[in-house]
């Protein structure tokens, strides 16, 4: 297999580096990681740009307002911003990630024409009300209701680790639209207006003190059923369209990341004579052949993906692996950070120390591990279901 950039792959690249190099020096500061607001505004901005040079939804199919770009030039698009040190997606996040791409492979030719644009250009910023304070990790027990009242749904009921609500004009909403049907067969995939009359939005502060999550209310809230995602009670189906993205292909991003932060922690290591100890290099070159591998996994999953394709389970496997190896890595910097891993707001581990905690929820966000595991056992490896399942 020869893995070496086509010369139209080389084109892109040398014209992404161009682009970055005289775009990156003209954006503003970023703003303070707590304030959300004026971090929509910045990632908003920043998604703005790319959309106007024509590198926003790269590989998102042309039919969806994308490039339709090949596997390798997605590849490239994310080890070249991530390289130059370029704006996360950020607010844009839920929008860019889950619900764009779930709306181009289910969505009615209508939502495609209303929301994937906007979603492109930055003009709205999307949050996920998938999970609800009784379900846990059990996403199907959720107990939102929707009732059909002619056309539109009365939704009432509460969501919490919304993401991004804070700041986000639409949410993915799941809800329960026949509450007699087995749980995973009643379920409904709305497109919820935020400043719909009725709607609460209660910000949670993390570890890290920002609020990218919060508490959702939903007051007799009235949704349009053409806001509905595929057929009614087929939210299910829906949903794992939508979390196949999340698992496969919306971290892909963050693993270019995390092999840059390796090689970052080996020269700080080298730097304070933490290098001196094998077993931390074993630990850096165990976890240097693990990102290498979740790098193979993704090119896996974003070619599965490609012309509009949805992640199969193998998704599960990158989500699972991924989560636990960034823990390792931030867990690897504590060791050689020492005390100063303690520390928020010293100079040179503030970042370190913020992302491990940050990561703590990796293994829970977008399905537990334990989750994880099941899937991989059953849809992956085939083995028969536990008593009970």
């Amino acid at each position: 297999m020869d893995l070496r950039d086509t010369e139209a792959e080389a084109a892109f690249r040398r014209g992404l580096r161009e682009w970055l190099g005289k775009t990156l020096p003209e954006l503003p500061p970023a703003p303070d990681p707590a304030d959300w607001p004026g971090r929509r505004a910045y990632d908003t901005a920043w998604q703005r740009r790319l959309y106007d040079a024509g590198y926003a939804g790269v590989h998102w199919p042309v039919e969806a307002g994308g490039k339709g770009a090949s596997p390798a030039e997605y590849l490239i698009f994310l080890e070249e911003t991530e390289r130059a040190g370029a704006p996360y997606v950020g607010a844009n996040f839920v929008g860019l990630l889950h619900a764009g791409p779930t709306i181009a492979a289910e969505g009615t030719p209508e939502q495609r024409r209303r929301y994937l644009p906007r979603i492109l250009s930055g003009a709205e910023v999307w949050c996920q009300g998938f999970s609800e304070p009784g379900a846990g990790s059990d996403l199907a027990s959720l107990r939102t209701r929707a009732e059909r009242d002619g056309d539109e749904y009365v939704v009432s009921g509460s969501k919490v680790w919304t993401s991004h609500a804070e700041v986000a004009d639409w949410c993915e909403l799941l809800v329960r639209t026949d509450p007699d049907a087995p749980k995973h067969r009643g379920i409904s995939w709305l497109i919820l207006a935020m400043d719909a009359p009725g709607v609460t939005v209660r910000p949670l502060r993390t570890l890290t003190g920002t609020t990218e999550f919060a508490e959702l209310f939903l007051d007799e809230v009235r949704v349009p059923v053409a806001n509905r995602v595929g057929a009614e009670n087929d939210g299910w189906r829906v949903t794992m369209v939508t979390l196949s993205f999340e698992r496969g292909t919306a971290f892909a991003g963050e693993v270019v990341a995390c092999r840059r932060s390796l090689a970052e922690l080996a020269r700080l290591a080298q730097r304070n004579g933490a290098w001196g100890d094998p077993g931390l290099r074993r630990g850096i070159g165990l976890l240097a052949a693990r990102f290498g591998a979740l790098w193979r996994l993704v090119q896996w999953n974003v070619s599965e993906a490609q012309g509009g394709g949805v992640p199969g389970p193998g998704a599960s496997v990158f989500k699972l692996r991924f989560s636990e190896a960034r823990q390792e890595l931030y867990d690897l910097a504590a060791e050689v950070l020492g005390a100063g891993a303690l520390v928020l707001d010293e100079t040179g581990s503030e970042s370190w120390t913020a992302q491990r905690l940050q990561g703590l929820s990796y293994t829970i966000a977008a399905g537990t591990s334990q989750i994880q595991r099941t899937i991989v056992a059953q849809r992956v490896l085939g083995l028969p279901k536990g008593r009970g399942a």
